[in-house]
């Protein structure tokens, strides 16, 4: 899914909007030792208003972040579509439309079976259509509708919230410590969208996986649960690209190549912001900027065989390239630099040591608030 895509649907994912329905909704509490302790399936529409908004907040949650980092678009491998593959069985439970009891049992115990989580859990999940109008496609005429139906499932933590002292507006009306504690449902960690929405229409060849934590995703959910091969994470990537830009720069590598090779990336995401597909960078275009930001020939030589060592010919996803701010880190001292200071700040060997230069256009200086002699 492009962004154009994703944002369709999260465009539409009301209940204002004419063109989408939630049909039925699934509630299901997991305790510590993956026990259901309570499970529902009923009509949405019957569900109370304030019920309702809420599982509608945290279902559409599932479509919220960054395509690349918290949104990751999987293919199902080969092994999927087999029988008892993941494919086979989201798809049945979608053709179900989870109004087969035994389906839905199926689909809530296997994922209590194969994720792993790390407290109390709430499942909320949920059959929608989308009324897509005219898909500009020959075998559908103008003013037409195609049906896009699509399971959203929603992985929420439940957590305790004891409280201290409280007013109770009673007849006693009086300040005392809560006898009892809420377990409150917070928003989803993790979740899912099956079929995509490719090209308009159900795309039943892959998964949108959301991860709340883009460092840290549910690799048990991609691999076991929907049966994905796992892919690096934003963080891992950005690792990745770090250790190329070492590997191939060497004694090169200084503050004023990093900034630039992080301007001129950031160049090209600002040149891409309004296309509908994420914008990567590959090999060859990953040696273009290294040699405009003044990389040596020597140097870029051994560039492919070093890319394709770490990536392969796999492209990075370029907005988990950059940083918003430039950070200069060494032991017990860290410096943030405002993208419109990079200017300002150099490294430079003074008297035969490594120093961090601050070029002051302002003559005062502040020390925790307090201003100082420079």
């Amino acid at each position: 899914m492009n962004k154009k895509e994703l944002n369709e649907i999260k465009k539409n994912f009301s209940d204002d909007c004419g063109f989408f329905t939630v049909n039925r909704v699934i509630t299901a509490f997991v305790d510590a030792e993956k026990n259901i302790k309570c499970k529902t399936n009923q009509l949405y529409s019957i569900i109370p208003q304030e019920e309702s908004e809420l599982i509608m907040a945290n279902l559409k949650k599932v479509l919220s972040g960054n395509i690349g980092a918290n949104l990751l678009e999987y293919a199902f491998p080969k092994a999927a579509y087999e029988e008892g593959g993941a494919q086979q069985f989201l798809y049945s439970v979608l053709k179900s439309k989870l109004t087969d009891g035994e389906a839905v049992d199926n689909f809530l115990n296997a994922i209590v079976e194969k994720v792993e989580y790390v407290s109390t859990y709430t499942i909320f999940a949920a059959h929608c259509t989308y009324s897509v109008l005219n898909r500009d496609k020959s075998d559908v005429p103008d003013g037409d509708t195609y049906d896009y139906n699509f399971m959203i499932t929603a992985i929420c933590p439940v957590n305790l919230r004891i409280d201290g002292l409280v007013y109770n507006d009673d007849p006693t009306s009086s300040i005392a410590r809560k006898k009892t504690y809420d377990r409150v449902v917070g928003l989803p960690t993790d979740g899912f969208l099956f079929p995509l929405f490719n090209d308009r229409a159900a795309g039943i060849n892959g998964v949108l996986y959301y991860t709340k934590n883009a460092k840290k995703p549910n690799t048990s959910m991609i691999e076991d649960f929907l049966g994905c091969e796992f892919v690096m994470t934003a963080e891992q990537e950005k690792y990745t690209f770090q250790k190329i830009l070492n590997n191939v720069c060497g004694e090169e590598l200084d503050y004023d190549l990093v900034t630039l090779i992080n301007d001129k990336i950031q160049i090209i995401i600002d040149q891409n912001a309004h296309e509908t597909e994420v914008t990567t960078i590959d090999n060859n275009k990953l040696s273009s900027i290294l040699w405009e930001a003044g990389v040596s020939q020597e140097k870029l030589e051994n560039f492919p065989k070093i890319y394709d060592k770490h990536m392969g010919d796999k492209p990075m996803t370029a907005v988990n390239l950059v940083d918003k701010k430039t950070v200069i880190s060494v032991p017990s001292i860290t410096v943030n630099i405002g993208k419109d200071a990079v200017g300002k700040v150099k490294t430079q060997v003074i008297d035969g040591r490594k120093c961090v230069v601050i070029k002051l256009d302002d003559p005062k200086v502040f020390v925790n608030g307090v201003e100082v002699e420079r």
